[in-house]
């Protein structure tokens, strides 16, 4: 208490504000300053923006609009006390993806080369806000560390593989899948549409792939498919969060739902089948690999896959077509591939195989996704995705022994330290994909299982450069991140040795932001 002037009325004095602790972010920027001071969000904001700073502000407005403050939005590049300013030239010092974030007494400033930049500036303040802010309005005041930052990724593809093909995972998960990853900085979403157990997409020209395809799936598994709009719409809404949907359609093997749809594709007495494991019209239910194939010999196939690489194409709103072409053995397997990705280009797409494409003389631009290491390219200096079996297969067990997971990659599992572990001085490598393959995969909580937290130290290898790593300080943000991830309502592995906090009962909900208006 303080006196007034007058000498006789006691007032209340103002209260000092807290100094937030520093923000566990992840990934760690690669360059922060923290400051002692505190900026207090004030019950009246504004936001200006300029270039192409409007789809950056309404994400920015709806994460202001859950901490129960007021906010305008305007046009313009010196008002409010929140700015965002696109601004192309800043490419050549943050990259395409790279943001400056400064929060002082003035109010907030995000600068970025491009809208990507300026949305991941917004993920670094989205963790900066209390986690209960992702499942309901806030009611008290928000209080912000200040702080310099710039950042930028290691990385160009930062991504997950889901495998919607042996088990079946629709657009709502999906959709919350991108969120999730959106959060993280990762920018690349692998379908896996296609395989023995099921055929997950809609082509016109094709239609029993989905009609009978489509009913398949692994024992105990989801069937079900995509149609081309539900894939248009995922598309647009992962793009709104920066993030490409990269389709695969597995062959020549794997292809055991396409044969069972279309007869036609086999050879005679189903000599392309070894072993029968089973026959048209019969479901395809185990999890057994490397039996099906095309009747390479049957030039006819080639229409098949032009028809369906050309319908994929055009609905593929990003660069790349991904081929398969894992797990056979057949003379024409090297001639198929090349045919393939021609197929690939001709379309205006860019080819992605699984490493064992690399054996046939494919074309340079080919992207190879290496998953066990062991195929020695004959195409030099070929652009890499790293996805090493044994540190980013999120299939196999969290921890030694856990239950319905895969370990025939590595015994004891893949840590979420294997999966940090990841370090890469190749310069071919543009970057790390985890992957979750579904044989035993059969619900959405076993897929956030497999996922989470392990994407999440995916996230950091793919964005932070190596020397800046350390697993036990990963670890002491990673726990900081339990109430957030309790709050989104993922069912995530709490994975021993990490502080996850306090458990507490929350009401989850799906949407991590307001949406975009139209």
């Amino acid at each position: 208490m303080v006196l007034s002037c007058g000498g006789t009325e006691q007032v209340e004095a103002p209260q000092a504000t807290a100094l937030p602790e520093e923000p566990a972010l992840i990934p760690l920027p690669a360059q922060v300053s923290w400051e002692s001071k505190a900026y207090v969000i004030p019950q009246q904001n504004t936001i200006c923006y300029t270039g192409e700073g409007k789809e950056a502000s309404q994400w920015l407005e709806a994460l202001l609009s859950k901490a129960g403050v007021t906010v305008a939005t305007q046009a313009s590049g010196d008002c409010g006390n929140w700015k965002i300013e696109q601004d192309a030239s800043l490419e050549g010092t943050l990259g395409e993806e790279g943001y400056q974030l400064s929060i002082t007494d003035d109010g907030v400033l995000l600068k970025a080369a491009s809208q990507a930049g300026l949305f991941y500036g917004i993920q670094t303040l989205r963790q900066m806000f209390p986690p209960e802010i992702e499942k309901q309005q806030l009611e008290s005041q928000v209080v912000l560390r200040q702080a310099l930052i710039e950042d930028q990724p290691e990385f160009a593809w930062r991504g997950t593989m889901v495998d919607v093909a042996r088990s079946f995972f629709g657009l709502d998960y999906l959709k919350r899948h991108v969120d999730r990853m959106a959060m993280y900085k990762m920018n690349r979403l692998h379908l896996h549409l296609s395989d023995d157990q099921g055929w997950r997409i809609e082509i016109k020209g094709w239609p029993k792939l989905t009609e009978v395809g489509g009913k398949a799936s692994v024992r105990r598994g989801r069937a079900g498919f995509l149609t081309q709009e539900e894939y248009k719409d995922l598309q647009d809404y992962a793009l709104a969060r920066n993030i490409i949907i990269i389709p695969e359609i597995d062959m020549p093997g794997h292809i055991y739902a396409a044969l069972m749809s279309y007869p036609e594709l086999n050879c005679d007495d189903y000599t392309n089948l070894t072993p029968k494991r089973a026959t048209p019209p019969e479901m395809f239910q185990d999890y057994n690999v490397g039996w099906s194939k095309f009747c390479l010999e049957n030039p006819e196939i080639y229409e098949f896959v032009n028809d369906v690489i050309g319908e994929m194409a055009e609905i593929t709103k990003g660069p790349w077509i991904h081929i398969g072409g894992d797990e056979i053995e057949d003379p024409r397997y090297k001639e198929f591939v090349v045919k393939a990705d021609s197929i690939v280009q001709t379309y205006g797409k860019t080819t992605i195989g699984w490493e064992e494409v690399t054996k046939a003389e494919v074309s340079s631009s080919l992207i190879s996704q290496r998953w066990h290491g062991k195929v020695e390219s004959v195409v030099k200096d070929i652009k890499t995705i790293h996805s090493l079996c044994s540190q980013l297969y999120l299939d196999h067990a969290n921890i030694p022994g856990q239950e319905n997971t895969n370990n025939w990659c590595k015994k004891d599992g893949v840590s979420l330290e294997d999966t940090y572990s990841f370090n890469s001085d190749d310069p071919n490598v543009i970057g790390v994909e985890a992957a979750v393959w579904s044989e035993f995969v059969l619900s959405d909580e076993m897929l956030d299982n497999r996922f989470w937290p392990r994407a999440i130290a995916a996230a950091e290898i793919g964005w932070t450069s190596g020397e800046k790593r350390n697993y036990d300080e990963f670890k002491q943000r990673l726990g900081k991140h339990g109430d957030r991830l309790r709050a989104l309502d993922i069912n995530f592995y709490r994975t021993p040795g990490v502080d996850w906090g306090t458990e507490k009962a929350v009401p989850g909900i799906f949407s991590n932001f307001i949406p975009l208006s139209e």
